[in-house]
């Protein structure tokens, strides 16, 4: 069942009141460990782009067909890598499926104590009803 507009409120409040009260942890919910390296693997395709590049440059010059053709294929890998790379990069908030035990632990945690925050909220709708 989606949450209502007053429930996605409620929930973005007690979001950002964890950000500002613990941002260590809130961080270490999020995954953040995931995210930087998915990030520095981007950056090292982008360098093995431009390394890409000086070859087919230097077998241009040096009229080295094989030398082009290397330089080339190390362009597409390195570009195949990034945007792989980006796509598979989870969203701030987000948990990446398919991750390590402690990703998986601290998943079941969030998630526990998602359940736990709401049954406090339908706990509170239930006795406002009554």
């Amino acid at each position: 069942m989606p949450l209502s507009e007053h429930e996605q409120r409620m929930l973005e409040q007690m979001e950002r009141a964890l950000y500002a009260e613990d941002p260590k942890f809130a961080s270490a919910l999020e995954g953040s460990g995931l995210r930087t390296y998915t990030r520095r693997r981007v950056y090292q395709a982008v360098a093995g782009f431009l390394v890409g590049i000086a070859l087919l440059m230097a077998g241009m010059v040096a009229k080295q067909v094989w030398l082009s053709v290397v330089g080339f294929l190390v362009m597409l890998g390195c570009a195949v890598l990034a945007v792989t790379g980006w796509r598979k990069a989870p969203k701030p908030g987000e948990q990446p499926a398919g991750a390590g035990p402690q990703a998986r632990r601290q998943a079941r945690a969030k998630r526990s104590m998602m359940d736990r925050i709401e049954q406090r909220w339908q706990r509170r709708r239930d006795e406002q009803g009554h």
